[in-house]
């Protein structure tokens, strides 16, 4: 199966524009993305998908294959869709690579990898297990319920499932939940048919795109990773990232 890999990184941010081309203890965050990416060896070509010339070029001058895509997507999927296009070359799959998260963990792409590659996978993603009641809580991020198969049954920023019984002894020691980590594979046919759907009802109550792939029949496999992400969204994330990597590279 050949997978190509596709760094969505456009240049507006609402809460950092340009936050791609960032410094990060000498490197721009975008670098240090394609550098974790270029670890594993389960993709065919990795593409850095942008909007604006910028990007593009900065992307180039460390060696990357970059591509302009319109300005005006609504999501990264559809930026990926389009990357995909105008990459060519017979790619079965995509993996949907966020461009703010400079300490990906090389695996996660290896686990999607090798999960897309099962019969029936359409969409996969990665799910780590919850370890405190607070990010039960959290609505920044997604939680998850999945089947007995690992797909996924509903996402949402609420903490479920809720449970009825068993007060005074925490949540996360109850039951296993499970928080989203956003890095997506789709097999290329699934991906070119997710981005012709419209928005869905249950999308917009909860600001989740993949409610819409549920919504529409589609299922998204769940892979268990014990990394968590880490998005740069902000100035002080930005801050927190330059510490981490000059503890990481000391």
């Amino acid at each position: 199966m050949r997978i190509l890999g596709v760094i969505p990184a456009r240049y507006g941010s609402t809460r950092l524009p340009g936050k791609v081309l960032m410094d990060i203890a000498g490197r721009s965050m975008l670098q240090r993305v394609f550098e974790r990416v270029s670890r594993t060896r389960k993709l065919a070509s990795i593409v850095v998908a942008t909007d604006d010339e910028r990007v593009l070029d900065h992307a180039r001058s460390f060696g990357a294959e970059a591509v302009m895509t319109a300005p005006d997507h609504p999501s990264g999927t559809d930026r990926c869709s389009e990357a995909l296009q105008a990459v060519g070359g017979g790619h079965d799959a995509v993996i949907n690579i966020q461009g703010d998260e400079p300490f990906l963990d090389p695996g996660q792409i290896d686990l999607l990898c090798d999960t897309l590659s099962h019969e029936g996978v359409q969409i996969v993603t990665l799910a780590k297990p919850i370890l405190s009641d607070p990010e039960i809580d959290d609505p920044k991020e997604a939680h998850v319920v999945v089947d007995k198969d690992m797909n996924a049954l509903y996402f949402s920023r609420a903490g479920i499932p809720f449970l009825r019984d068993g007060k005074g002894t925490p949540r996360h020691l109850r039951f296993p939940f499970l928080k989203h980590v956003g890095v997506y594979g789709f097999r290329a046919e699934v991906l070119s048919q997710l981005v012709a759907l419209p928005a869905s009802a249950l999308e917009q109550a909860e600001g989740l795109e993949q409610l819409r792939w549920l919504e529409n029949g589609f299922r998204v496999r769940l892979v268990l990773t014990e990394h968590d992400s880490f998005c740069v969204d902000t100035a002080e994330d930005l801050e927190e990232a330059v510490q981490r990597a000059r503890s990481l590279e000391r």
